[in-house]
């Protein structure tokens, strides 16, 4: 790793972090919009296809929450003094199966869900095609939030900002606006 500045991220003070994420939140929040504004124009095949409607909000969630865990488990690694930006790093290595063995198993089960839910609203979807759906986004966004949590940890400490206060703000965001996508990419490739 390389030797950013030490005094950098051992500075936790209420004004720092607060000097940080506004300006991040603020940008945060117009991309929010432009993802707002994408699955807007979807409208028609949601409300088509209610399992769909069932998967954005799941998907997009779990691929946040999976991101914030691998951010959490990176900067406790960064703060131990363990983690190493490298791809022959084991602990990493082992992180990014971990985020693909529970992405399998988690969108595998939320594609199930959905296809059941939205059974139960009148929907049309073949189960096979939920769950084609749902495993696929599920494992496009699981190589999304490996890179995206390693570039922001990596990304945060080398600028010399706190990776705890910086990180899974942006991760979640980017996990909402690109889950949106990837999901209405592979919806457009399948149906």
């Amino acid at each position: 790793m390389t030797d950013p500045s030490p005094t950098a991220i051992d500075e936790w003070s209420i004004r720092r972090i607060v000097r940080t994420m506004i300006p991040l939140l603020a940008a945060l929040s117009v991309l929010q919009l432009v993802s707002g504004t994408v699955l807007e124009t979807y409208e028609e095949v949601l409300l088509r296809y209610p399992a769909l409607l069932v998967l954005v909000p799941v998907q997009i969630g779990t691929a946040g929450n999976l991101a914030s865990i691998t951010c959490s488990r990176l900067t406790t690694q960064l703060y131990l003094g363990t983690y190493e930006f490298s791809p022959s790093n084991p602990a990493l290595r082992a992180n990014a199966v971990a985020v693909f063995g529970l992405a399998a198993t988690v969108f595998g089960a939320v594609g199930v869900a959905a296809w059941a839910i939205g059974v139960a609203l009148g929907g049309s979807l073949a189960l096979g095609l939920v769950l084609l759906i749902s495993l696929v986004s599920g494992m496009l966004l699981a190589v999304l939030v490996v890179v995206a949590s390693v570039v922001a940890v990596e990304v945060s400490y080398r600028v010399g900002l706190n990776p705890d206060d910086t990180t899974i703000p942006v991760v979640t965001n980017l996990c909402d606006i690109a889950g949106v996508l990837i999901l209405f990419a592979v919806v457009s490739v399948v149906l």
